[in-house]
Order: structure tokens, then sequence, then C-alpha cells
């Protein structure tokens, strides 16, 4: 028997990749902006200086040196996510990819994030959250047509965020800083044609399974690591009307390491079995990838017209072109793979207001447009993204002195986004239709 090269497109490297491109349209790439639902109700305008939302934390210590007491405060945001593929696509042999449309691939996921800030009498201003910057889930139906591309795809990325602030200026000016201690977690599956594999080597072609599309397995990964990471911010107030934030949070790098599961049917598996150049491949086995999580760069800006009526903006810039390439090492004897991004730094947009009606009740409002890093020479099922559009509502019922709930609601619709792969002999070419609901609750205590 020859032997075989490994193929290029490996299930390990397009599966730890995956976490890098996961599907999502809420926001940049796999980035998550819901630790706040104040702030969501307003498109995360302003989010930055708001003086009484404990997520400042995350989105600007410096802010947190305007607060008095100790504030805390607990927000739950739940995703309602919805892609849908159209297209088709056909194996090595010209022939269609059977399967489905892989029906629905979003997910409902909740994102939760607690906080608190605590402000002293010598005008130092400290902080502790836990949120989830990064992550979602999507999981096409078993045996679409696109299944050699992504089945599932999941993420999880948490981190615990400790910061301090200081006020330079009381009232006017103040700055902050924090360290960031992340975990991130990653599960992927795709499924493998190994048909069209024995099929490219003359010596196993005669076989009746060595068919495109004949003999199908499954390959899932697993890997997690953690990261630390920092982030710092400042805060200047020229007029009591006007509030303006700087923020900045740095890249985080993750040595993700962690297991690869093949399913291989039982005939193809005699067949590598059989050779002493091939025994060893596609077995179970230890993996190890690096990722990293981009740099976030955020302007925020808020003018109080009246004591009852507000308006604000933001600008931040994601740092996505760090993800040139996930580059895979197998403990096995699988040659090390390289799998090209070229994703480029996107830039979010918002503008929102705010209105008192009374002592009790605040309602909000904003819009947003937020840009995708990614482009159709380099757009998977993983990561079927494209530009999209925010609409959000949101209010805050003052229960007591004390004690605020806050709700929010905003609907993103995504410009439909172009596909067109090739991969080990097969081609998936159509386009994603996508859009998500998020629904959200918070509850903030100040004692």
């Amino acid at each position: 028997m020859k032997q075989y090269v490994h193929p290029r497109f490996s299930v390990l490297a397009l599966g730890i990749a995956g976490a890098l491109s996961l599907g999502q349209v809420h926001a940049s790439g796999f980035q998550l902006k819901e630790n706040s639902v104040k702030s969501m109700g307003a498109a995360f305008a302003g989010a930055g200086v708001r003086t009484d939302d404990s997520s400042v934390v995350v989105n600007n210590p410096a802010t947190m040196a305007r607060f008095e007491g100790t504030s805390f405060q607990v927000d739950a945001t739940v995703i309602d996510l919805s892609y849908q593929f159209k297209g088709s696509g056909a194996d090595a042999l010209g022939r269609p990819l059977v399967g489905g449309d892989g029906g629905d691939a979003g997910d409902i996921a909740a994102v939760p994030a607690v906080s608190m800030i605590h402000k002293a009498d010598n005008d130092l201003a400290f902080g502790i959250m836990i949120s989830a910057p990064f992550g979602l889930k999507t999981e096409y139906d078993n045996g679409w047509s696109g299944r050699y591309f992504g089945q599932k795809s999941e993420v999880e990325i948490v981190d615990l965020t400790l910061a301090a602030a200081i006020d330079i200026v009381p009232d006017r000016f103040s700055v902050g800083a924090g360290v960031i201690y992340s975990r991130a977690d990653v599960t992927l599956s795709r499924g493998i044609d190994f048909g069209t594999l024995l099929f490219s080597n003359a010596s196993t072609r005669p076989l009746p399974f060595a068919r495109p599309q004949a003999a199908d397995g499954i390959a899932e990964v697993q890997g997690d690591n953690t990261g630390y990471g920092w982030l710092v911010g400042a805060n200047f107030s020229p007029t009591d009307k006007l509030a303006i934030g700087l923020s900045y949070r740095s890249e985080i790098d993750y040595e993700l390491s962690g297991n690869a599961d093949w399913t291989v049917p039982g005939n193809v598996a005699a067949v590598f079995a059989a050779s002493p150049a091939t025994r060893n491949l596609f077995r179970d086995g230890a993996i190890t990838a690096k990722l990293t999580t981009p740099s976030v760069t955020s302007v925020d800006v808020r003018y109080a017209f009246t004591d009852r009526f507000a308006m604000m903006a933001s600008w931040s810039e994601t740092g996505w072109s760090s993800l040139r390439e996930v580059r895979i090492d197998f403990a096995n004897p699988d040659p090390e793979s390289v799998e090209p991004f070229e994703w480029r730094d996107t830039q979010f947009v918002s503008l929102g207001a705010e209105l008192k009606l009374n002592e009790r009740f605040t309602l909000r409002a904003g819009l947003a447009f937020d840009e995708t890093p990614t482009h159709i020479e380099t757009r998977t099922p993983r990561m079927p993204d494209d530009d999209r559009i925010w609409y959000s509502v949101g209010g805050t019922w003052n229960a007591s002195d004390a004690l605020e709930i806050n709700f929010g609601y905003t609907r993103i619709e995504v410009d439909s986004a172009p596909l067109d792969l090739d991969a080990g002999g097969s081609r998936l070419a159509g386009s994603f239709d996508g859009h998500a609901d998020l629904y959200g609750v918070s509850a903030q205590y100040r004692f």
C-alpha cells in the first residue's frame, strides 16, 4: 500500500480553527458584548462612561472612581441565534453532496455576568467582575451537506477581572487599570470523508467503499487553557454634562491542549491498520494549538442635555488582524497543519439615547453598526458572518432607592453571507441568512 499524505485540511486544523471562527451574528467575529443589560438597551452606546452600571469594571475601569459606596450587579442575557444555509455542494466526482441544508444552525444560549464596585473614602475604587467576552455555539443537523466543513462548534471563554481606579482631579479626570484571568474551553466536530481519502490512493481505489461520501466518519476535538491579560482606561468630564472615556483591553494568548476523538468506520479502520505507514493515522490522541483573542480599543461619550435626557455614542476597534493563521501540533505522527485566516480589524459604532420618565422609570434605545472580520476567501460554515445592524430598546425600574431592575431587547440583522469553499475534493457554495434576538434582565443593589 502506498503511504498516505495526511490531508492539509486536517479535521484537527479546521476543528481548532473553528473555535476561532465560531459562527454568531451578534458581535464582531466571536466577540460577545453582552456584559450589561442596561447598556444593551442603548446598543452599548456610552457603555464605558456610565456611572450607574457596574459593568464598567471591564468596559472602562476608570469610571469606577465616579461611583459612591458599594454596587453589586447581576446581568443575564439570553441569545436566540438563527442561521439558515441556502446552497449546494459537490464531491470529488462532481456528484451532489447528499444531506439537507443543516437546519437552523443557531442555538439559544445564556450569557451571565456578575460585577461589584466599592468606592473608598480616599478617592480609590475597586472592582471585580466575572464575564464572558467571547464564545457561543452553532450546530448543524447530522449528515447535512456541509458536514465535511463543520458540524458542531462550541467555545466558552470566561474572564475574572480585578480592577482599581483613582480620581486624579475629583469628578473631572480619573484613570483605572485591571488584570484579567481568563479560561478558554473549546469543543468542535465535523464529518470526515474517508471514501474520498481512499479513492485518492490508487492501491485502495478498487475497494467498494472507496468512493466519495461512501465511508463517512466523525472527528471531535476538545481543548482548554488559561491566559492572562490587562486593561486600562481614562474618564474625562470637562463639564457636568459631558463625559468622555477611553479604554483598551489587551490580547490574551492561550496554549490550548486537549484530545482528538476519531470515529472511523470499521472497514476503513481495517484498511489503515493493514499498513505500517497508515496504522497510526486517525487515532485518538493529544493536540495543542495557539489561540489569541484580540485587543479592543473603545471610545465612549455621554452628553446630558437635561436632567432627564441624555445621548450617548461609542466607537470601538477590535484587533482581529492578529488572527493570521492557526497552527496545529499533533502528538500522533500527523504532520503539523496550518490554516490561514487573514482576518481584518473591525469597527463598531453605536448611538443611543436615554429618557428619564420619572423617579421610577427610565427608557432607552440605540442603533449600531458592527463590521465582520471575515471575507469570502476565508468564510466557513463555522463563521457564516457578515456586517450587521443592531436595533435596541430597554429600560430601568427603580424598585427602591437601593434596588433597580433593568431590561433590554436587541434585534440584530445580518447581511447575507456568501460562501464558496473547496476542501479535500469537496466544494460547498451558497449563502447564509442570519439574525439574533437578545433578551436581557439585570439587577443592581447599592449599599
